[in-house]
């Protein structure tokens, strides 16, 4: 009986090295699950010659259109619109794309990368 015990014992102590990894990848998968989404566009002009939309006139337009606005910025050469929800992003991309002339390209914004979000501040 004590033999049991004993062996026991040494079998979970085997198995330890498969739950660590286990356990680390749950941390990681969480991890990247809890990530902010951003719910961005950029509008970025694409022929030369064209100038970016004004944000205000594009702020107002939107807004009209019940679509809500957290911000509108300038940063890299594009207009930045982030929003409070993935739903008025699509709604906002509809919408720019039916307003907006050829030369223009909507794109929603990509993802922090983990640099970013703990060392970029």
């Amino acid at each position: 009986m004590i033999h049991r015990k004993m062996g026991f014992r040494l079998a979970a102590r085997q198995h330890w090295w498969l739950t660590a990894p286990a356990l680390a990848a749950l941390v990681v998968f969480f991890i990247f699950i809890m990530l902010p989404t951003k719910n961005t566009l950029q509008i970025i002009a694409n022929k030369p010659g064209f100038k970016l939309p004004d944000g205000f006139a594009v702020y107002e337009y939107l807004d009209e259109q019940k679509i809500r606005i957290k911000s509108i910025t300038y940063e890299n050469d594009a207009l930045v619109i982030s929003f409070e929800s993935t739903e008025y992003q699509q709604q906002a991309m509809e919408v720019m794309q039916s307003i907006l002339p050829i030369g223009y390209d909507i794109v929603p914004s990509k993802s922090k990368s983990l640099f970013e979000i703990f060392y970029a501040r």
